[in-house]
């Protein structure tokens, strides 16, 4: 299993459709917050539209693009206009999803809502790691041909409204998270993270390798040698890609690992243990409470 696909799946990331917006003229729509483990995102298939979220400047999206809110922050959607209140919305059920129209016609947005619920307890790498809006354009992506051909997969399922649709576009929706990733990974905007790293040429091959092995008794040493880097200058790096110490991102990276093993499967938690680097489960429960802030048993009763 290649690396970013490690990562999701520590997320156990589900992706859902709730709505589908065909508007016309003035409209403006307020979306609350997320709780936690949910992530909110809007897939515009025609037209174009303003998108405000709480505290961040306005952006416009256009046909393509995909704004997804990796911590439920709040926005708004409205027109390109200046209007303060949009007209009357409703819902109608003709199909695949619910959809909210505002006006009969063609509609100048046909917008496609969703959310990719997720375990806040095993994908904090991956999710500390995304801004507080994250913003893909096909316009801005390199080499985006998978973007774009599931992004038409989706328009032309979500359209013809077939038999077995909605299960199609949520599969497509799971798979639409993962390419996105990869497309913001490539635009390079990455501050810091498992994502920035993962991006490096360099600091990329030793995150990989404590992902695909993460028990290896790693020292910064051995770290430095795979990124073929001198201590110092890796530790220096990787802190800066990371915002951690080499040793702080392999720590949570096991702890993550081992919660979605205690969430998930009924193994020990000794082997559980071993499996993430610890020989003695009492160092694995100190570390474990110290980063989780419970134990190992008191996480496998909360989701029993």
């Amino acid at each position: 299993m290649d690396s970013l696909s490690r990562v999701i799946r520590l997320a156990r990331l589900q992706g859902s459709l709730d709505l589908r917006c065909e508007l016309a003229g003035t409209f403006n729509h307020d979306h609350a917050a997320l709780p936690d483990g949910e992530a909110q995102f809007h897939l515009v298939l025609s037209g174009s539209c303003i998108i405000e979220p709480e505290s961040m400047p306005a952006m416009q999206l256009v046909e393509g693009d995909i704004a997804i809110f990796p911590k439920g922050l709040g926005h708004r959607l409205k027109d390109s206009g200046s209007a303060i209140e949009g007209g009357p919305m409703r819902h109608e059920q003709d199909g695949m999803i619910p959809v909210k129209r505002n006006a009969g016609g063609t509609p100048e947005l046909d917008l496609l809502c969703g959310r990719f619920q997720y375990n806040p307890a095993s994908a904090g790498l991956l999710m500390s790691a995304l801004p507080k809006m994250l913003h893909v354009s096909l316009k801005q992506v390199a080499d985006a041909d998978e973007l774009r051909a599931m992004i038409g997969l989706i328009r032309m399922e979500a359209r013809h409204n077939e038999q077995g649709a909605l299960q199609v576009v949520t599969a497509l929706s799971n798979a639409l998270f993962a390419i996105t990733m990869r497309a913001y990974m490539r635009q390079g905007n990455q501050d810091a993270g498992v994502l920035a790293l993962l991006a490096d040429s360099r600091l990329g091959t030793s995150t990989r390798a404590m992902l695909e092995d993460p028990a290896r008794p790693w020292t910064v040493d051995s770290l430095a040698e795979i990124s073929a880097m001198s201590r110092a200058t890796y530790a220096r790096a990787f802190g800066k890609k990371a915002g951690m110490t080499p040793w702080e991102f392999l720590t949570r990276l096991r702890v993550h690992m081992a919660t979605d093993m205690l969430i998930h499967t009924r193994r020990s938690t000794a082997d559980i243990a071993s499996d993430v680097g610890y020989q003695s489960e009492v160092a694995f429960a100190r570390v474990f409470r110290q980063y989780a802030g419970v134990t190992p048993a008191q996480l496998r009763r909360q989701g029993e």
